[in-house]
C-alpha cells in the first residue's frame, strides 16, 4: 500500500503490539520535521526522501501496522462502491478479484506480489484464481507477520512472503508467470526502475497488473491547494514523491512494458466513492465493524481517540510518538478526501502492461 494511510483509529491492544513488535512511532516524523518546525515540502525535500526511501517507508510501516491490521484489516488498499452502501470487506474483495480478472490469472500460474503488505491481497488472489503468490516487502515486521497469518489460515503451501527490495528484487530474470502491485509501487523513489524491476523477473509474454496512486490531469503543479493536498497525502502515507498519471504511463513503456489497460477506476461514477470509510460518513456503513471503523473518523470519534492516545501515551503503554502519529493519519485522511473530492488524485489508477514475447 499501497500499502496507506486509511484510519485514524486503533484499540490499545494495538498500540501495545505496536510497543513491543516495532520501533517507536516517533521516528517517522524525522523525515518531514526538525526541532518541532516543518521542513520546506518542494522538489528538493522529495529528492532527499527517495534516496531515503527505504527508511522513510520502513519507519512507517514499523509504526502503521498494527494499527492498520487492528482497524482496516489485512488488505491496506482502498476500494470502489459501486452497489451503494455494501461491506467494506465484500468491496475489497471485489477490487483485487477484478485485478486479477484484467490480468487472467489462472491456476497454476507463480505469480509475484511486488510490495505485499502483510499478505492480505496475496491471500485473496491465491484463493480467487488457484495461483501461487510470492509475496515481495522490504519490511520485515510485515514479512513475519504475512507469514504468521498464512500459516494460521492454512494458506502456506499457496503463498510465501519473502523479505526484499522492489528497487533490487532478489529473483531471477524471467522467474514468474504474472505480477501485481495493489497500492504499494508508490513507495518507490522511481516508477521506472521498480517497473522495469518487475520486467526483469517475468517470462515473455507475461503481464504486470498495478493499481497506482498518481496525481489526476485535474492536477495543477503550483497551486496552493493542490500543492498542499498532494504534501499530505505524502506526508502521511510515507510516499518520497506522488506521481502523475502520465508519468506512470511513460514508466511503464519505458519499462519495456506493452500498455493493454490504462483505466482510473476512481472515476467511475459510483454511488458512493472510494474515500467514504474515512470520511466519517455513518449513514453508509454496513454492520459493526465498517460503522465502528467510520464512526472514529467523525470529528468527534477523532477527538476521543486523540485523547485515548495522549492518555495511553501519558501512562505508557502506548511509546512515545503515538499521537504524533496519530495525527499524521488524520493529515492522510483530510488530504486523500480532498483529492477525491477536487479530482486530482486517485487511488486506483488500473494499468496492466505485458511483456513483449522473446
Amino acid at each position: 500500500m499501497a500499502q496507506t494511510t486509511q484510519s485514524a483509529a486503533f484499540s490499545s491492544t494495538a498500540v501495545a503490539r505496536t510497543k513491543v513488535g516495532n520501533k517507536s512511532p516517533e521516528g517517522y516524523s524525522r523525515h518531514w520535521e526538525q526541532n518541532g518546525e516543518a521542513l520546506p515540502d518542494d522538489e528538493d525535500a522529495r529528492n532527499t526522501r527517495k534516496q531515503k526511501y527505504e527508511e522513510l517507508v520502513n519507519d512507517y510501516y514499523d509504526a502503521a501496522t498494527d494499527l492498520y491490521l487492528e482497524s482496516w484489516g489485512p488488505s491496506f488498499h482502498m476500494a470502489r462502491y459501486p452497489r451503494g452502501p455494501e461491506n467494506k470487506e465484500k468491496a475489497t474483495a471485489r477490487h483485487e478479484h477484478y485485478l486479477a480478472h484484467m490480468m487472467s490469472l489462472r491456476p497454476g500460474m507463480r505469480v509475484l506480489d511486488v510490495g505485499c503488505g502483510v499478505g492480505g491481497p496475496a491471500k485473496e488472489l491465491a484463493a480467487f484464481a488457484g495461483c501461487q503468490v510470492v509475496g515481495l516487502n522490504n519490511n520485515g515486521y510485515q514479512v513475519r507477520k504475512a507469514t504468521d497469518m498464512a500459516e494460521a489460515e492454512g494458506m502456506e503451501k499457496v503463498v510465501e512472503f519473502v523479505k526484499g527490495d522492489f528497487m533490487d528484487i532478489p529473483f531471477s530474470d524471467a522467474e514468474f508467470d504474472a505480477a501485481f502491485a495493489l497500492e504499494a509501487t508508490v513507495h518507490a523513489p522511481s516508477l521506472q526502475d521498480v517497473y522495469a524491476q518487475v520486467y526483469r523477473v517475468l517470462r515473455p509474454g507475461s503481464v504486470f497488473g498495478v493499481f497506482e496512486w498518481v496525481l489526476t490531469d485535474k492536477f495543477i503543479s503550483g497551486d496552493p491547494a493542490h500543492e498542499a493536498t498532494r504534501s499530505g497525502i505524502e506526508r502521511g502515507n510515507g510516499i518520497p514523491s506522488l506521481q502523475t498519471k502520465s508519468v506512470a504511463c511513460a514508466a511503464m513503456e519505458k519499462a519495456g512494458f506493452e500498455l493493454l489497460v490504462t483505466e482510473d477506476l476512481g472515476e467511475k461514477q459510483d454511488q458512493i466513492p472510494w474515500w467514504y470509510p474515512i470520511s466519517g460518513d455513518v449513514k453508509h456503513a454496513q454492520g459493526f465493524k465498517d460503522w465502528l471503523l467510520v464512526i472514529r473518523n467523525t470529528p468527534w470519534g477523532r477527538v476521543g481517540v486523540k485523547i485515548i492516545v495522549r492518555i495511553l501515551e501519558t501512562v505508557r503503554v502506548a511509546p512515545k510518538g503515538t499521537l504524533k502519529m496519530t495525527e499524521e493519519f488524520i493529515t492522510a485522511a483530510d488530504a486523500l478526501i480532498d483529492g477525491g473530492k477536487r479530482g486530482i488524485f486517485t487511488p486506483m489508477f488500473l494499468m496492466v502492461g505485458r511483456k513483449p514475447d522473446a
